[in-house]
């Protein structure tokens, strides 16, 4: 993992169907990336392909990973990111569950975020496979509408974080991890999320989800993780490419953590 993997990818923090600071960004870069890395929370009011046209009519592959708000519009905003015949381009860009290599950088994808229902990532998983999710949701009582059990059994099956999923991206390699919601560089973040980088051997984690822009380190100097605000295009080593949304303000980090650059 080099220079060459820095300059090649931006990654693009949570879009929130604001495409303007993508779109002018690219315009003020004097060397375009090869690839993007969009973090979820995408909201695709149409086909990925059709709202990505800034990148790809550029050169600029794009991959993918999705977010809590990603089927917000339910099934008709999820099939707009997901659906391959929808996206016959993006559509192979999607690193959910995946490790791919992309300009020479062995990257790992790992959507949404975590739901109590699902898993509480400070306790043990409630359920641990998609498998589980009907039997569960039946608890819930004959009074829950079938329209009801199918919107939950959709949210859940897409946008929380799954134990079988996790495992899956454990047994891998990568250098880099994406993921929506935030290991525990931030106050608000997960260990769950740092096991998986350094069980898969990972250098690099950028997380989404919580609209901040920042480098930092580990203690033990073995992991760099970074945040990439709404719409900022970051480089893997945490340059920015350009800002979009004012940030919020990260806040106290552990004692585990060193903060790098907090990019206002």
């Amino acid at each position: 993992m080099g220079q060459q993997g820095c300059m090649s990818i931006v990654f693009i923090g949570d879009i929130h169907r604001d495409w303007r600071p993508i779109v002018e960004g690219l315009d003020r870069l004097d060397r375009l990336p090869i690839a993007a890395v969009l973090m979820g929370d995408i909201e695709c009011t149409a086909p990925l392909d059709e709202l990505a046209r800034p990148l790809l009519d550029r050169g600029v592959a794009v991959h993918w990973i999705s977010g809590n708000h990603d089927n917000d519009g339910g099934p008709e905003m999820w099939a707009n990111l997901a659906d391959p015949g929808r996206n016959p381009i993006t559509s192979a860009g999607a690193l959910h569950g995946r490790v791919v290599e992309i300009a020479g950088v062995r990257v790992a994808g790992l959507s949404g975020i975590f739901r109590p229902r699902v898993w509480d990532s400070r306790r043990a998983p409630s359920l641990r496979q998609r498998a589980e999710l009907p039997a569960d949701l039946a608890k819930l009582g004959p009074s829950l509408r079938a329209e009801h059990v199918a919107a939950l059994t959709h949210s859940l099956s897409t946008i929380a974080i799954w134990h079988e999923d996790v495992e899956a991206l454990a047994a891998q390699r990568a250098d880099v991890l994406v993921v929506h919601d935030a290991p525990c560089s931030h106050r608000d973040g997960h260990q769950v999320l740092t096991d998986l980088a350094r069980r898969m051997g990972v250098k690099v984690v950028l997380h989404g989800h919580h609209h901040v822009s920042y480098v930092a380190e580990n203690v033990a100097g073995d992991l760099r993780a970074i945040g990439v605000g709404a719409s900022w295009g970051l480089g893997m080593d945490g340059g920015v490419l350009w800002r979009g949304e004012p940030p919020r303000m990260l806040g106290p980090q552990s004692a585990d953590w060193r903060l790098r650059v907090e990019h206002p």
